[in-house]
């Protein structure tokens, strides 16, 4: 049975995803051997989400993040989360003008486009707690006022192996902000070799060509938005969240929203693909990243060997 379904008037055209892979060979050229996770994150960020990532220091986090704003020529900010940062070093703070005796709001560095929160679980909860709003509503609330962040605002958040020393875990409330979670890991010996080398080491030094622009971007997640789903797509997405849901060794499964991430994350994989419809094939590679960081065993261990285990006892077509 042919899953393309499509409506008339829906186009993708070639040179949008032309641009896509360029970008992905772009970002590809600072970090080695990640064209995979460098793949995901740009379809989380087409898809309209936040990504964490979680490694050990030194593996590529920070120069993943400003390679992906530095080719959509997006305006950036990073922080560095400490324990002792309070949430006015994130979102801003009032300060009273005697002059007039009022107050104004000095905003903080999340009125950005691109957010690196750096080793966010070294943070405290409540700091933790003030990138929430921001998160999920695209705006910042102070002093009785609400004020709208950048409309491609994008969160990337790090984090440290939790069993390290100084951190705190996220909540599920925060985690659940996040599209999807993934692990850069160490590079194979090739790549790692040409890290050593002069000619990557001069490259490393200049910053990349912004190729793309932000009005593009919002442009790709206008068109992936539309890819369409057929009967057997949603079939695939519901099996896979109610297997969560039913596995006896999870302390709980899939939410709503953790389908809703799914799906807008296969439609972007599908617009990487020069699709305007999903295949079966677009949810399952969806579905690792997007459970990451959501599912836990019953003693609380990080469930990746279950994920998999669900993943590939569900006949995929």
């Amino acid at each position: 049975m042919s899953d393309k379904l499509t409506e008339p008037n829906l186009k993708v055209e070639p040179k949008h995803t032309t641009s896509i892979q360029q970008i992905i060979d772009s970002v590809g050229q600072k970090i080695l051997d990640k064209e995979q996770p460098i793949k995901t994150i740009i379809a989380a960020l087409i898809a309209g989400g936040h990504v964490l990532l979680e490694d050990l220091p030194g593996l590529g986090k920070t120069t993943l993040a400003t390679a992906i704003a530095q080719v959509f020529g997006m305006g950036y900010n990073r922080i560095q989360l400490t324990s002792d940062m309070m949430p006015s070093d994130v979102l801003g703070v009032s300060i009273y003008d005697a002059s007039n005796q009022t107050f104004s709001y000095h905003k903080g560095p999340v009125f950005t486009q691109f957010l690196l929160a750096d080793e966010l679980n070294r943070a405290t909860p409540k700091t933790q707690s003030a990138l929430l709003e921001a998160m999920a509503e695209n705006q910042v609330s102070m002093d009785g006022k609400t004020y709208p962040l950048d409309e491609v605002f994008f969160v990337m958040a790090t984090q440290n192996p939790i069993d390290e020393a100084g951190t705190y875990a996220l909540p599920q409330s925060q985690l659940d902000r996040f599209l999807i979670s993934l692990s850069l890991g160490y590079p194979d010996h090739e790549s790692e070799r040409k890290l050593y080398e002069s000619s990557y080491l001069n490259q490393f030094k200049e910053p990349l060509i912004a190729i793309s622009s932000p009005s593009q971007l919002l442009s790709w997640r206008h068109q992936a938005s539309q890819v369409h789903a057929s009967e057997e797509v949603l079939n695939t997405l519901q099996t896979l969240i109610l297997k969560t849901r039913s596995h006896g060794d999870l302390q709980h499964g899939l939410s709503p929203r953790a389908g809703l991430s799914m799906f807008k994350l296969a439609q972007s994989f599908a617009l990487m693909a020069q699709r305007d419809f999903m295949t079966p094939a677009d949810i399952q590679h969806a579905f690792y990243p997007v459970c990451r960081h959501r599912l836990l065993t019953l003693d609380g261990q990080a469930a990746g060997n279950l994920i998999t285990d669900i993943l590939h006892d569900t006949e995929i077509i």
